[in-house]
């Protein structure tokens, strides 16, 4: 499906406790591949700036339930810098799409340096627009996501399912690369987020091992469960 040039994909998401996570786990590992990324079998860590402007536009527009909306951020790998990337992502109901550009370690250092001045010399869409809105709207980082993905793939409707889980976010160092960088869980350990991603369909033996889950649909981001749980921890 296309919606402005951006090809769109399915994502739904749900909370699911520990029990329901091994039983899934369990009977996915017989019908789907791991993701190649993963080098453990408790998966990879994925760490995250998210940017918004003075007047928390992302995070308003998203708990407000404005249906197409889009937020920016920086991205790495088990707190490696071998490969940084600068992502957009588009909301379009129960539609995403992503562009996406790769970062140098220096050009991400930049960044926290409120230099963006670089991004000019870009050629990538999601480059030019990020130094639009910093330029227009004062687009800056402000919180920092961090948790363990679980991830498996299948070719038929490239069908994607995750396990997101120890959620926690940075109150206090955006830089995701320095010592002294530390995240506060957000979730209860119990709970852990499962996302299902998909092209046009699921096949029907993937919709019967999941169907135990998707009774408990949620409009879940972690971007704002993290930035609602930063703020409560800054101002209480």
């Amino acid at each position: 499906m296309q919606y402005q040039g951006h090809t769109l994909r399915h994502e739904l998401k749900y909370y699911i406790n520990a029990s329901v996570y091994h039983t899934l786990r369990n009977r996915l590992r017989v019908v789907l591949k791991p993701d190649p990324n993963m080098k453990r079998e408790d998966g990879y860590l994925i760490s995250s700036l998210y940017f918004d402007d003075l007047h928390h536009s992302a995070l308003n527009e998203k708990q407000s339930g404005i249906r197409f909306r889009k937020k920016y951020r920086m991205r790495c790998y088990d707190r490696s810098d071998a490969l940084i990337k600068l992502e957009c992502k588009y909301k379009y109901d129960e539609y995403i799409s992503k562009t996406s550009a790769t970062l140098s370690r220096a050009e991400y250092d930049a960044i926290l340096r409120n230099d963006y001045g670089f991004l000019a010399s870009r050629r990538e869409e999601v480059c030019r627009q990020l130094l639009a809105y910093h330029n227009l709207r004062l687009l800056q980082p402000v919180v920092a996501v961090e948790y363990l993905r679980e991830a498996y793939v299948l070719p038929q409707g490239n069908v994607r399912i995750t396990f997101d889980k120890d959620i926690s976010a940075s109150t206090d160092c955006f830089d995701m690369f320095a010592e002294d960088y530390v995240t506060s869980r957000v979730l209860e350990k119990d709970l852990i987020v499962l996302e299902v991603k998909y092209d046009d369909f699921i096949p029907s033996f993937v919709l019967e091992i999941l169907q135990t889950a998707m009774t408990n649909k949620c409009a879940i981001s972690k971007y704002v469960m993290c930035r609602v749980d930063k703020r409560r921890i800054l101002y209480r």
